[in-house]
């Protein structure tokens, strides 16, 4: 009987360990969002990277392109919205999303900037992003070229987001030469 007992107790317990955690649940009855802490973050500009190309490709427009200035750019910009604790578009020193990129050596037009203040994975983010027509706007712009996005996490998980488009195609210069200026 004691090893009936203890067979029951431990099988109690083993399979007690294979129940998930209840999830907290908030006052609207919803679960509590998780903190998602940055693990691999190499890797997360270049899904983001694949995410936004994947949309931009169902929408029938090219792909864009990481590029250095432009993630520069947004990982000062989410930093300093982490320093003022709150998400906007300018930075302490009053820099514009322009000012910006241009302070960080980005040569060519800057197109739009989403930012965010979540505790949420980046595709949490972008989900978030596209749902709104100002942001998708500026993930699926049509002369996009280029992409900048990155990231500042705080110690309580709290996470800013910036995500930069632009263009730095040089314009064409269409040379014409006319009949008569041909023959002079």
């Amino acid at each position: 009987m004691k090893n009936i007992l203890a067979l029951f107790a431990s099988l109690i317990l083993i399979l007690g360990a294979c129940t998930q955690p209840t999830p907290s649940i908030g006052p609207d009855g919803k679960p509590l969002p998780q903190v998602y802490r940055i693990g691999n973050a190499s890797q997360v500009q270049f899904r983001m990277l694949d995410s936004v190309n994947s949309l931009r490709s169902a929408a029938g427009l090219s792909p864009v392109q990481l590029n250095s200035a432009l993630n520069a750019a947004a990982a000062t910009h989410s930093k300093d919205m982490s320093v003022q604790n709150r998400p906007w578009h300018f930075g302490s020193d009053g820099s514009s999303p322009l000012i910006r990129v241009t302070r960080s050596g980005y040569v060519g037009s800057l197109l739009g900037e989403n930012i965010s203040e979540t505790y949420e994975t980046e595709l949490q983010t972008l989900a978030a992003w596209m749902e709104r027509s100002d942001t998708r706007d500026v993930i699926l712009a049509s002369g996009a070229t280029n992409l900048g996005f990155s990231w500042s996490q705080e110690a309580n998980g709290k996470i800013w987001w910036t995500l930069l488009i632009g263009n730095n195609t040089a314009p064409t210069l269409q040379v014409t030469a006319s009949a008569a200026a041909i023959q002079n």
